[in-house]
């Protein structure tokens, strides 16, 4: 056996939502930050990204992350987050699965009842308290960056659906965010076509037809995901929703190949966005536990604790509350021999191609 480019990774799940975790294999990327560690491997590493997340060692609802050491001295580690169509700057489900991963394996310092870290995302630094007994994580709670709206109730123009009512939103990526009841679609995992479908139409045409920018980075801007809301089941659930993630890129003329799927879990920085354009719209407080269900009737709990202001640009911090499960360990290599090393994907369930994430 020849192989190379070994890897040792975590596997784990968000609330549903697959995160495998990179913890050796890749010694550090240049960059004095995780941003900019983020940007090198986007612009000269994304072989890896490929690899892991393509087939035959990933499938369109998979992301990685890779941990890496981080330069600030106030952070216990960093993390790169890599997903189908981009290097996201902050994901709540992927935080989650990197904070176990790194207490479970002992990788960072553990103490009981509560395990208090601070990691390096390349949206910076997060603060993360997790709850843990008998050594197994019950519960991670994150103080994500700063979230905030940037157009609400704007109508849009969406092929087939007409004219849209939507908000969009930041919450550590740009969200459109639509009721997927008005478009007579029901959150039901029966439906993940349908919701998929309906996502990526309308975060196609959001992203047309509503430019937005981060105050505080200009590299970052335009809408990548989709949160479509609905009517909660679960007792004790404030609202739901199913987050559609592009795998493949979008090509107007071919609308058939307009392919995402739904994030298993009720998305983290989704749910900062969700509570960010209610905020602003006064329909959710400071201090109020917002209960976010996914299409699996899991729960993320999020918080609004306190404004803060980016330029001019008036925003909220927020918290999040989830739990993840170690689904195994694996070391992941390339045959010398191999035809695919990074990987392939193929129009049945992929959709368009996937060989240029979308630009920040």
């Amino acid at each position: 056996m020849r192989v190379s480019k070994f890897v040792h990774a975590i596997d784990l799940h968000a609330c549903g939502e697959p995160g495998r975790v990179i913890v050796g294999g890749i010694t550090d990327v240049p960059g004095e930050t995780m941003y900019e560690k983020m940007c090198y491997l986007e612009q000269h590493g994304d072989d890896l990204r490929k690899r892991m997340l393509r087939e035959p060692r990933g499938y369109p609802a998979a992301n990685c992350n890779i941990v890496l050491p981080s330069r600030n001295p106030k952070a216990d580690a960093g993390f790169v987050i890599l997903e189908q169509v981009e290097y996201p700057l902050m994901s709540g489900s992927n935080t989650i699965c990197v904070v176990t991963a790194l207490i479970e394996t002992g990788m960072v310092e553990v103490s009981e009842p509560e395990t208090v870290l601070t990691l390096e995302a390349p949206a910076g630094l997060v603060t993360v308290t997790a709850e843990v007994k008998d050594g197994k994580v019950k519960s991670v709670t994150f103080e994500n960056v700063p979230a905030f709206a940037v157009h609400l109730d704007q109508v849009i123009d969406v092929p087939e659906f007409g004219r849209v009512t939507v908000d969009v939103a930041w919450g550590g990526m740009f969200y459109v965010i639509a009721d997927a009841e008005k478009l007579g679609i029901e959150i039901n995992p029966d439906r993940g076509g349908e919701i998929t479908r309906a996502g990526e139409m309308i975060k196609a045409a959001a992203r047309e037809q509503l430019p937005c920018v981060h105050p505080e980075n200009p590299d970052v801007s335009g809408i990548t995901i989709c949160v479509m809301t609905g009517t909660p089941k679960k007792k004790g659930a404030t609202a739901k929703n199913a987050v559609v993630v592009s795998s493949g890129q979008l090509d107007w003329d071919r609308p058939m190949t307009w392919t995402g799927v739904i994030d298993r879990s009720p998305c983290g920085t989704g749910t900062c966005a969700r509570m960010a354009a209610l905020y602003a719209k006064g329909e959710l407080g400071l201090n109020e536990d917002f209960h976010h269900e996914g299409i699996l009737g899991t729960v993320f709990t999020g918080r609004l604790i306190r404004e803060v202001r980016l330029g001019d640009q008036l925003a909220v911090v927020p918290t999040i509350k989830g739990q993840a499960w170690v689904t195994g360990f694996a070391q992941y290599v390339v045959d010398v021999d191999d035809p695919f090393p990074d990987g392939f994907t193929i129009g049945d369930i992929w959709g368009g191609a996937v060989d240029k994430p979308l630009a920040h």
